[in-house]
């Protein structure tokens, strides 16, 4: 599916200053199966109060990445089922589901403490990706891709092993639609971020 016109972001959050959170509105916004509308409904949102039932169903409706990867991911992360949905939603063959599900752990390990993080299942993950990357489906290779960033640049421990991982996967090659958007090649993102002292340094929220 092509991307759909959409109402500029800053508008959105115009309309979400005004309205501040709703959970109910949220619902039926994002059930109306407009693009902006879905947008809005995450700005709106209150992700502790999401059911896991919502979560999923926010997942299968999300027909586009600038849904899945963004406002879904921001909000299934500050939710009560991140980690349990993500491992979840990656294993899917619905391309925008599973790359809701890695777009939701970077999110995850950029808000979380790092006791909170199973770095474990984060290795395995890491491993997988540098077995699996090049294979994976369009907008999978990008969130796979932007997950080796996050564990790089969110997790100390792992700063190392995602430098490994991130050399050995090198250029990753995604179909952007035509838009002007860059695939970041994550050795020289990671190292970038390093470079300013910055690794480890966790954001206050998902929400951009």
């Amino acid at each position: 599916m092509s991307a759909p016109a959409r109402v500029k972001v800053q508008d959105l959050k115009k309309i979400q200053k005004q309205i501040k959170k709703n959970h109910e509105l949220a619902i039926e916004l994002f059930n109306t199966g407009n693009s902006d509308a879905m947008y809005l409904a995450s700005l709106i949102s209150e992700p502790t109060k999401m059911t896991k039932k919502e979560l999923q169903n926010w997942a299968e409706k999300a027909y586009w990445y600038m849904l899945s990867e963004y406002p879904v991911a921001w909000t299934t992360a500050e939710s009560n089922f991140g980690w349990e949905l993500a491992l979840d939603w990656i294993k899917s063959d619905k391309e925008n589901v599973a790359s809701s599900g890695w777009a939701t752990l970077s999110s995850l390990i950029a808000i979380k403490k790092d006791e909170e993080i199973d770095l474990v299942k984060i290795k395995e993950l890491l491993e997988f990706i540098s077995k699996n990357i090049h294979s994976s489906q369009n907008r999978v290779r990008y969130t796979m891709n932007g997950f080796v960033i996050s564990v790089g640049a969110y997790l100390k421990p792992l700063l190392d092993k995602s430098k490994e991982i991130a050399k050995l996967i090198g250029k990753v090659n995604v179909d952007v639609g035509g838009t002007s958007c860059k695939v970041p090649f994550a050795t020289e993102y990671i190292e970038k971020v390093e470079s300013k002292n910055k690794i480890g340094i966790k954001r206050k929220t998902s929400f951009c």
